[in-house]
């Protein structure tokens, strides 16, 4: 699938606060936790819990959260396939997007209880 500019924006005006539950709520589900769950963010953003809970709570959206980010330098090495797009295909101009659905893989992973030094990236040597 091809992402478009109506779509970008779309994701880029959607309250992270409103799906950070949804995350949450599946992973529990699938037998993980909360601490895992702000485990994944932080390593790929860079953001401590309480800054994770400063942008739940000032309903920051997602493009607010991302530029907030510091992406982590391995997130290149997050690959495959959520909801139809292919994460290393998306294209550079929708890079909000690309951030969204890696983020998205990685919580995927978790839930389908992947090991967590295989989901936090590391460059092998």
């Amino acid at each position: 699938m091809k992402v478009t500019a109506e779509k970008n924006e779309k994701v880029a005006n959607m309250i992270f606060g409103s799906i950070y539950p949804l995350y949450l709520n599946r992973l529990v589900k699938n037998g993980r936790t909360k601490e895992e769950l702000n485990q994944v963010i932080e390593w790929f953003t860079g953001f401590n819990q309480d800054t994770l809970h400063a942008l739940i709570d000032n309903k920051a959206t997602y493009k607010t959260f991302f530029e907030k980010s510091k992406i982590h330098a391995n997130a290149h090495m997050i690959k495959g396939v959520v909801c139809g797009y292919r994460i290393e295909d998306i294209e550079s101009e929708f890079e909000l997007y690309k951030q969204t659905r890696q983020l998205e893989k990685l919580i995927d992973e978790l839930a389908r209880g992947r090991k967590m030094e295989k989901i936090l990236r590391k460059e092998k040597k």
